[in-house]
């Protein structure tokens, strides 16, 4: 080490350069301590980020399809044969409805009215029943319903079974064209052309019968 040359005694230099190299060593010491601080501060932040990262795979690994099964859930199998097992039963006539609506409210004479019959099943359970065309009675009478001019089954020579199998609120919707004409049961008499006036069409199935709907023939 050089010897230290200046105007001051030479044990000031030899101070000074002590006093710096301890300074240079303490900053040596607080770098490396700093460093070690902050590698093990960097551990122990990653500690829990593992664990927070594992968690949601430890707790999906049980559940699984079996355990789902197991708890009660309905498969969609086996909700769809007691579906099959309930559409199996008949329908009753307190668990359906029935209404007709006319094609056009006014047709006029030699025209043949449309009338719109509509069977809801307003239970919630599925069911089925043969609607076949000679079951639904529908039926032309006068406004007041005290005259009956026309019915569908009146020269019904029969039709095959429709059986429909329906849900809880499903509908099934047919159409008949009435030709304007009378007529009279087992088809007697002569059928005439019913003349200008206010009628009403009425539906009628089993024991369920729809309101009166009006119309006009001009």
């Amino acid at each position: 080490m050089l010897e230290p040359n200046g105007p001051l005694p030479p044990e000031i230099y030899w101070r000074r350069r002590l006093l710096a190299i301890g300074v240079i060593a303490a900053a040596i010491v607080l770098v490396v301590g700093a460093g070690i601080l902050l590698t093990g501060g960097d551990d122990h932040k990653a500690t829990p980020a593992a664990a927070t990262s594992t968690a949601p795979v430890s707790s999906s690994a049980g559940v699984t399809p079996t355990g789902a099964a197991d708890s009660g859930a309905p498969s969609a199998s086996a909700a769809a044969s007691a579906s099959a097992v309930s559409a199996n039963v008949a329908c009753p006539d307190q668990s359906l409805a029935v209404k007709v609506t006319v094609g056009q409210p006014s047709y006029k004479v030699g025209d043949q009215p449309v009338f719109n019959i509509v069977i809801t099943n307003i239970s919630t359970q599925a069911c089925q029943r043969d609607m076949g065309s000679g079951l639904q009675q529908v039926i032309v009478q006068s406004l007041d319903g005290q005259r009956r001019l026309w019915s569908n089954t009146d020269c019904d020579k029969g039709a095959p079974a429709d059986v429909r199998a329906l849900t809880g609120g499903q509908q099934a919707a047919f159409t008949l064209t009435w030709s304007g004409t009378s007529s009279q049961p087992n088809c007697a008499g002569d059928r005439v052309q019913v003349p200008a006036g206010p009628y009403a069409v009425v539906a009628q199935f089993g024991s369920l019968r729809s309101n009166p709907e009006p119309f006009n023939l001009l």
